[in-house]
């Protein structure tokens, strides 16, 4: 499948090479994504290179009828207590400590009782860096989560405004990574994840794959997403087409070079 990237939840093509404060935007409201579905309801995509947007239809992903085993696999540790936001906090001082805040900054979790506006302002009061931090970012912030919160209702077939009808909703679940770079202090990958949707209990499940590059500082005694990490990562893969999106138990995804996780008890 040619990959194709893709802004799920707005303001993306402006971040690209942008100051800081844009990468910390777009860690949480519009990050660098390749998508490909896994069924036949949506094709949306883009140009291909990460921190790109376009508008071009990308190719379906099927995950295949037979299992393959996953040659690498991570137990990624817990955090080890929950912040006044409800987000797991405190990851330990190691690359999977890394890659288990990344996961939980992006595992998302929208219904009828809690709105993506709501998960994207907590995900950045618990997981952005302090140097992303600011007044003007929280804005930037709160104002593309408003925007996307409206923009992933009508992908998903939602009302636009007011509550979720019940039994419906969307999930973004983090299912495997490839590491770009990493040292004792930071660490930026590749994270694969697949969404999952309901428009109303009587609905269709949708499901679709997303790609994006996301990075983390070691900061105060715990992992943050930091923008500035992350521009340097997007840079690094500028014109590189990243791993193929191919779900656990597709022999491409073994191939492409993921790492599937398990979560630690």
């Amino acid at each position: 499948m040619s990959p194709a990237a893709r802004n799920r939840r707005g303001g993306k093509a402006m971040v690209w090479g942008a100051a800081v404060a844009g990468a910390a935007v777009l860690a949480l409201t519009g990050y660098a994504v390749l998508t490909g579905d896994d069924d036949d309801t949506r094709n949306t995509g883009g140009s291909g290179k990460p921190g790109t947007s376009a508008s071009e239809p990308v190719k379906t992903y099927a995950p295949p009828d037979e299992w393959t085993e996953p040659g690498k696999w991570a137990s990624l540790p817990r955090g080890k207590r929950t912040d006044d936001q409800g987000n797991p906090v405190g990851f330990p001082h190691t690359p999977q400590g890394a890659v288990a805040q990344m996961f939980a900054a992006h595992f998302t979790e929208v219904n009828s009782e809690r709105s993506l506006y709501e998960e994207q302002v907590g995900a950045y009061e618990s997981y952005m860096s302090e140097a992303d931090q600011t007044p003007s970012t929280r804005r930037q912030v709160e104002k593309d989560a408003k925007k996307a919160d409206v923009s992933v209702r009508r992908d998903f077939g939602m009302p636009t405004s007011g509550d979720i009808p019940a039994g419906g909703y969307m999930r973004s679940r983090p299912i495997g990574f490839k590491i770009i770079q990493q040292s004792k202090n930071e660490v930026s990958i590749y994270a694969l994840s697949r969404v999952t949707s309901k428009a109303s209990e009587t609905a269709k499940e949708k499901g679709s794959y997303t790609r994006i590059v996301t990075a983390a500082r070691w900061e105060n005694g715990d992992w943050k997403l930091s923008g500035e990490a992350i521009s340097q990562a997007l840079e690094a893969e500028e014109g590189n087409e990243g791993p193929e999106i191919a779900a656990p138990g597709d022999a491409k995804f073994e191939e492409a070079g993921w790492t599937a996780i398990r979560e630690a008890s």
